[in-house]
Parts: C-alpha cells; sequence; structure tokens
C-alpha cells in the first residue's frame, strides 16, 4: 500500500535543510516510527512500509522517513567531510526534536541501523523498539568494498529501462528473485529526472565517505553500541544473499539478546526491500512495542 504523505523540512544543527516524508498523523496510543535510510538511498524506499503502516484502519500511525543530508529532497553539503556519521547523528536527533517524535520504533536500514545503535548510546530513551534491516554489529568487509565500488561511480543512464539494466548487472546475483519490475523501481528510486536528464538521487560526492574503506581493514565492531539498545523490542531482517550482515553476526546477536526476533529474506541479498511479507510481520513487531510500552 502506497501513500504519498507529505513533505516537512527541518534544519540541521549547522543550518542545512533537511527532508522528512512525514506520513498520517499523531496516535496518543500509537507509537511513531522513524525510518532511517542505506548509504545512497533515501526514504522513498519506505514508502510501502509507510503507507501500510500509516493507513491500516483502526493500527494507524504516524511515519517519518528520513532523507540523510546529501540524498533525496534533503540539500548537499559543500563539504563531504560532513556526509559522516557523527553529523549525520546529529542531524537525526535535531529532527526527533522538531517534530517531536520521540520516543519511536526505528527502523534502520544498512547505515541507518548504525545510526540506531549510535543513537541508542546517545539517547536511548528515543528508542522503544528497532529493526535493523540487513546490519548488525560487525558489518562484513567485503560487502563494504562491493559498495565502495559502486557509490558515485554508476554509469548515468539515458532511460530508467536502462537504469534497471544497469543495476541488474550490478546487483542481480544478490537479488535472485527480482522481476524486471523490480529493476524498474529500484531505476526509479536510484536515479531522478533533473534538467531532463536523469541524475542520481543523491550527491555522488558520498562516495568520498568510502576513500578510507580498504579489504584489509574491516570497520570497527559496534558491540557496546548494540548493547546500549534499550530492553525493547528488536528486530533484525538478513537477506540470504548479504555480504554485509553474516548469519554468524545475526546468532551473535540473539545470544546477546535472547528477546530478538530474526527474519531471513530468500532470494535477496543486501538490504532485502520492505515490502510483502515483511510489511505484515513489521506492522505486527510495531503493535508488540507499543503493548511494551
Amino acid at each position: 500500500m502506497k501513500a504519498d504523505g507529505h513533505s516537512q523540512f527541518v534544519s540541521a544543527p549547522d543550518g542545512l535543510r533537511l527532508h522528512v516524508r512525514v506520513y498520517g498523523a499523531r496516535d496518543g496510543g500509537r507509537l511513531p516510527v522513524v525510518c532511517l535510510p542505506g548509504l545512497s538511498r533515501n526514504g522513498s524506499d519506505f514508502d510501502i512500509l509507510a503507507g501500510a503502516l500509516s493507513q491500516a484502519p483502526g493500527k494507524s500511525r504516524r511515519v517519518l522517513a528520513v532523507d540523510f543530508r546529501g540524498r533525496g529532497l534533503s540539500e548537499y553539503d559543500s563539504d563531504p567531510a560532513n556526509y559522516s556519521l557523527p553529523v549525520e547523528l546529529a542531524d537525526v536527533v535535531a529532527i526527533l526534536t522538531a517534530l517531536a517524535a520521540e520516543p519511536a520504533i526505528f527502523i534502520g536500514t544498512s547505515r541507518g541501523g548504525i545510526l540506531t545503535m549510535l543513537l541508542a548510546a546517545l539517547r536511548p530513551t528515543a528508542i522503544a523498539g528497532a529493526v535493523f534491516n540487513d546490519i548488525g554489529p560487525v558489518i562484513e568487509n567485503t560487502g563494504v568494498m562491493r559498495i565502495k565500488g559502486y557509490v558515485g561511480k554508476l554509469p548515468q543512464p539515458a532511460s530508467i529501462e536502462e537504469g534497471a539494466a544497469i543495476l541488474r548487472r550490478q546487483a542481480g546475483a544478490q537479488f535472485t528473485r527480482f522481476t524486471p519490475d523490480d529493476w524498474i523501481d529500484q531505476a526509479r528510486r536510484n536515479w531522478w529526472m533533473k534538467d531532463g536528464k536523469l541524475v542520481p538521487a543523491y550527491d555522488t560526492a558520498l562516495s568520498k565517505t568510502l576513500e578510507e574503506a580498504d579489504l584489509d581493514r574491516p570497520p570497527p565492531a559496534l558491540w557496546a553500541q548494540f548493547d546500549a539498545v534499550p530492553k525493547a523490542p528488536l528486530m533484525v531482517i538478513r537477506g540470504e544473499h548479504s555480504d554485509i550482515l553474516s548469519a554468524e553476526t545475526v546468532a551473535a546477536m540473539k545470544a546477546r539478546r535472547p528477546d530478538l526476533t530474526n527474519v531471513e529474506i530468500k532470494g535477496e541479498g543486501h538490504p532485502p526491500q520492505l515490502e510483502g511479507a515483511l510489511v505484515d510481520a513489521i506492522a505486527a513487531f510495531a503493535e508488540r512495542c507499543d503493548r511494551a510500552r
């Protein structure tokens, strides 16, 4: 179920203009949901999920889908060094404060899940539940290097159909269940029309955030940040072919938090799309968070 929502803009601590797509209305009995996307992605990844959560008869809730700085409709930063986790974490806090959206259920895809863990260490009372979409405290370096190889570097397609073909060549081995229509949908989220041509839906200077990534130096583990997540309901989603989140890391997360719900999505890689049966699973999870609260 898709929903249009409406745009709101929030000033970051440094004055940059941040875009948030807001779906639904406040409901005093239901927690809001805050959706945080992946590195080069934007809030449109949550359109179907946000529609389902914000329009469910008798169970609707407010959903906020964030565009990080330099992505989607948020303002681009003139200094690419600000495309960093500390700056983006401060942006998330500014959004939560400006839109009175805490405590909330956080749905973090990839980088969005990392920011959720960092938020737990900084402001644990903001989190009433968390869904980690194909991300955990240990980030597999092979996946990081793969992402480094394409962020800001994909060819510029002449059409959405050509964009779909580019994405299929780049990620087809991970998303084996995708149909031609799925690839078209992904292309429409990766490239937008501007001045008569398709351009990436993000600042290509984001590639600079990965310049230091090295195959021999894996990202530091975030177990302390994961452990800081409050004793609220947790869910982790893993794509069967993911090269960012391993099954071993999911097992270790479960050992630390036995109440954690884990779901593996067949035929998908990093990250699984929040559609189909996953929407129902997340809706049920959100209701569990309401009851726990």
